[in-house]
């Protein structure tokens, strides 16, 4: 019998609620506004930069904007495996019953806890 870990979706909750553990601290319609601001910076054929809206996403979800850049052009570099806070990464390998957490050390850099 094969197990397969299941990924839970959070819910946009706005930028009102600060400390809802189980949520994502921005609305749904500042997500497009975020990718938009991305692909801006990273195509070449484009000027852009992150925009102060996009910029307070970012604080609130702890992630310094060199973070989400380098995150967002290089996850396939940085990542082979399973992705995560460090606790959502021992809690997956627990779940498969794996002696070691492989790339702690990338989502200890990257997440914060």
């Amino acid at each position: 019998m094969r197990l397969i870990f299941q990924a839970q979706y959070l819910p946009f909750i706005g930028n009102e609620c600060d400390n809802q553990p189980d949520s994502i601290v921005f609305s749904l319609m500042d997500y497009p506004q975020l990718v938009d601001d991305t692909g801006r910076i990273i195509r070449n054929d484009k000027r852009g930069y992150i925009s102060e809206n996009s910029a307070k996403i970012l604080n609130r979800l702890n992630i310094p904007h060199n973070n989400w850049l380098k995150l967002t052009t290089e996850f396939g570099k940085l990542f082979h495996g399973p992705v995560g806070t460090l606790q959502e990464l021992t809690d997956y390998c627990e779940h498969l019953e794996k002696r070691r957490r492989h790339f702690a050390k990338c989502c200890l850099h990257f997440y914060s806890n």
